[in-house]
């Protein structure tokens, strides 16, 4: 899985391989060692949240929850049922942060990647 951050930016792009698994088991996990300890380590992942749950309705559809040396970006069933059984291609949400800003996350097939 390909993570990008630019900004307040944050894109996910996975490989057919990594769909499947998502498809499958509703998690898809990827690091970056920066040295030899796991504390040296950021894990970041995609999540599916469970069937029956629904968002409430101040809560956001898509969300992140960060802790140091994680990153998990969670959405809900059926927007990642939705996104897998169709062509679309990828989906975006723009998550409201302090002082009117918001963090942008995108989300995408990478179809055509070949590692």
């Amino acid at each position: 899985m390909k993570l990008r951050i630019e900004d307040d930016t944050l894109r996910l792009r996975l490989s057919q391989g990594e769909l499947d698994e998502f498809a499958s088991t509703g998690r898809v996990e990827g690091a970056v060692h920066f040295g030899l300890g796991p504390a040296q380590r950021l894990t970041y992942a995609l999540e599916r949240g469970s069937e029956p749950a629904q968002t409430l309705p101040n809560e956001e559809p898509v969300q992140v929850h960060y802790e140091p040396g994680a990153l998990t970006v969670l959405v809900p069933f059926a927007l990642a049922r939705a996104w897998l059984e169709t062509d679309q291609n990828g989906f975006s949400h723009a998550l409201p942060l302090a002082e009117n800003q918001h963090l942008r996350i995108l989300v995408e097939k990478d179809l055509d990647c070949r590692h």
